[in-house]
């Protein structure tokens, strides 16, 4: 397959770069897209060196498929440029994601909703992938009802920037270019992304939105608290689940042991929960800490664990492509 990467320099480009290749996935050509700053670097992918091209060579070059992370704006501008010569768009930004016409696809969840004429498809939001892959299954066998989310997200989300300050203030410097407002280095910060009219985050509405979006149902009552943490090796978030239907603690184990991606660890005797220091570099979900809610009918507490640049970002999208392969619906003329 042909295949570019928007955002080819930036964090994300660089794990997907990771991924591409630890999935061996079939590349017949490969073309790196960057900003016209970075026009005519150079990439290297599996000993050999790529050239980084403009968006528009890109457009021009037809490719089976992008997969872009590059931010909202350059997605809404360039995705339907990139979809008009036949390429099959995987956007990692938030720019489509609540489009009623675009697909929102976690491949464990909800993959089979794809078409060949799916020609921009979305990646979700990396705090509601690795949330929804663990919920699913629990969904469809007793019906969610309300959602209380608590997130404790790694700096790296927030890009290369916040790295950069992370990794200032951990060696006693001063961040001269700051990605957030107050020190992350020993520190938790309440504030992921922009605030809205409501006091809540864009990071905490997403939650809301994309979960209900992927499970295919607005019924479901959702609150979430989205705190950004100094932990670089993914995402954690703890997740209390109130169920129409009643559950068995041994059922829960058994629906989850059987999710392709999903790793239960949960055994309080031996002390074996998720940690994102065990979750980095790793493309599962890792689940654990399964206990009821004794303050509420049918509720059940839940910890999930990722590494939100590549299950979050990265593995997510290369999953999509790998899905479009196997069934066919990539690099096929779509009827008008």
């Amino acid at each position: 397959m042909k295949v570019a990467v928007v955002g080819a320099t930036g964090l994300v480009g660089g794990v997907m770069f990771e991924v591409l290749k630890e999935h061996d996935f079939p590349i017949t050509e490969l073309v790196p897209v960057a900003s016209e700053r970075s026009v005519g670097k150079q990439i290297d992918y599996r000993g050999k060196s790529y050239t980084v091209v403009s968006l528009q060579d890109a457009v021009d070059a037809r490719c089976d498929v992008a997969i872009f992370s590059a931010g909202g704006s350059t997605s809404l501008e360039w995705a339907p440029k990139f979809a008009e010569v036949g390429t099959t768009v995987i956007d990692n930004s938030s720019a489509w994601r609540m489009d009623p016409d675009k697909k929102l696809v976690v491949p464990e969840v909800n993959a089979d909703q794809l078409t060949a004429a799916d020609r921009i498809i979305a990646n979700p939001n990396c705090s509601t992938i690795q949330m929804v892959v663990a919920l699913a299954p629990l969904h469809r066998a007793y019906g969610i009802k309300r959602l209380v989310i608590s997130t404790y997200q790694s700096f790296t989300g927030t890009g290369v920037k916040a790295v950069k300050q992370y990794e200032q203030e951990r060696d006693g410097q001063k961040s001269e270019d700051p990605a957030y407002h107050y020190p992350i280095f020993e520190n938790c910060i309440p504030h992921c992304d922009v605030f809205l009219d409501n006091d809540y985050t864009k990071e905490e509405m997403k939650l809301v939105h994309e979960t209900r979006k992927i499970l295919g149902d607005d019924s479901i009552a959702i609150t979430a608290t989205a705190v950004r943490v100094p932990v670089h090796g993914g995402h954690s978030e703890s997740v209390n689940v109130e169920f129409h239907k009643p559950f068995t603690l041994d059922e829960v184990r058994k629906l989850l042991s059987e999710v392709p991606g999903l790793v239960l660890q949960d055994d309080p005797k031996t002390n074996t929960y998720p940690m994102p220091l065990l979750a980095k570099h790793r493309d599962e979900v890792f689940v654990g800490r399964l206990r009821r809610d004794e303050s509420i009918e049918n509720g059940l507490n839940m910890w999930i664990v990722a590494d939100n640049l590549r299950k979050g970002a990265a593995t997510n999208a290369v999953q999509i492509a790998e899905y479009l392969r196997k069934h066919r619906l990539v690099g096929t003329e779509v009827p008008a």
